[in-house]
């Protein structure tokens, strides 16, 4: 019988890199099907969480903490101030630059949002360890910071 530990050579469909991306994958389309009925998508809602406590990040560093390309981020950015969650300004002291800071209409959408991310994270840490979910990040967080 094979197992995580040791998959059989023609099973890759049992394998730990295959077990978490298929977690993720389901986590992901969770989050996007419920943060669709708020209007927002899952990286729209890492923006706005972003935002919620750095206001003023640029657009690169968004875009590396919610997973998408610069141009993506952009894409995002136009749709998120269109839609009146965001607001840009010119930076105070470096004209050239803009600072990007949630509307109060961004603050109330977070606030739905992150209560669908909180039921998501139950749901994920009581498939896997209800009683200590500490388990589960700092499994998790080895695994990121084993890799070279």
């Amino acid at each position: 019988m094979s197992s995580l530990m040791d998959p059989p050579i023609d099973d890759t469909y049992r394998t730990l890199g295959y077990a978490l991306k298929r977690a993720q994958q389901a986590l992901r389309g969770h989050l996007d099907t419920e943060l669709r009925n708020i209007g927002l998508t899952t990286p729209q809602y890492s923006v706005l969480a972003g935002l919620e406590f750095s206001a003023g990040l640029s657009n690169a560093e968004l875009a590396r903490r919610a997973f998408v390309t610069p141009q993506t981020m952009q894409a995002i950015i136009v749709t998120l101030e269109r839609a009146g969650l965001i607001q840009r300004m010119a930076h105070p002291v470096h004209g050239r630059v803009r600072t990007t800071e949630l509307t109060p209409a961004g603050r109330s959408a977070l606030r739905a949002a992150h209560e669908i991310v909180a039921n998501a994270e139950v749901l994920a840490r009581n498939a896997v360890a209800p009683g200590d979910p500490e388990i589960i990040y700092s499994a998790l967080l080895r695994i990121a910071e084993a890799m070279p």
